[in-house]
């Protein structure tokens, strides 16, 4: 066996691989992206608890803020602390949480995805009460392409930083 620097290395090249190839699949076809949605949606619907002393509007918005955020957060970080490799995965996290809010809000007129608990589709309040109810087709197309170009930002940080030894550049 080889050297546990160069191991790990490789075994960091071939994780951006499949993460990069699970992420062109799941950027195709969103069903792909299943391994986190059960922790995303527990995200998304603690951030409407979170949220929702602060209003109505902010209590449906605050489930898809909390999903997006927690992650983004766990990303800066990884990224703060110089562990570039680990910033780039949680980063495709982001990223594949951003695929799953674009087909919710695509959604928002049809109404056709199911509801945890029913009730109300949050972005079909959210887009109704902001008059953009009509653009939901495109603003959904606007953060599906902000989650692949954080795909593409992570696979480039992935394969760049996965020889770095990233404990020894902790902070």
């Amino acid at each position: 066996m080889g050297d546990p620097v160069s191991v790990q290395k490789h075994a960091k090249i071939v994780l951006t691989g499949l993460l990069l190839l699970w992420g062109v699949f799941g950027g195709i076809n969103v069903h792909y992206f299943w391994f986190l949605n059960g922790v995303d949606l527990a995200f998304h619907e603690f951030g409407h608890l979170a949220f929702g002393f602060l209003g109505e509007f902010l209590q449906f918005l605050g489930g898809t803020l909390t999903q997006l955020l927690i992650p983004a957060a766990i990303t800066v970080y990884f990224f703060r602390r110089r562990q570039y490799y680990s910033s780039a995965v949680s980063l495709f996290w982001t990223g594949q949480n951003f695929f799953h809010v674009a087909v919710y809000v695509k959604d928002a007129r049809a109404q056709a995805l199911p509801l945890v608990g029913g009730g109300m589709h949050d972005w079909a309040y959210i887009l109704g009460r902001l008059g953009l109810l009509e653009q939901d087709q495109a603003i959904g197309g606007t953060l599906a392409g902000a989650g692949w170009v954080m795909f593409l930002v992570s696979a480039y940080g992935g394969f760049r930083y996965a020889g770095h030894d990233e404990d020894a550049e902790e902070l």
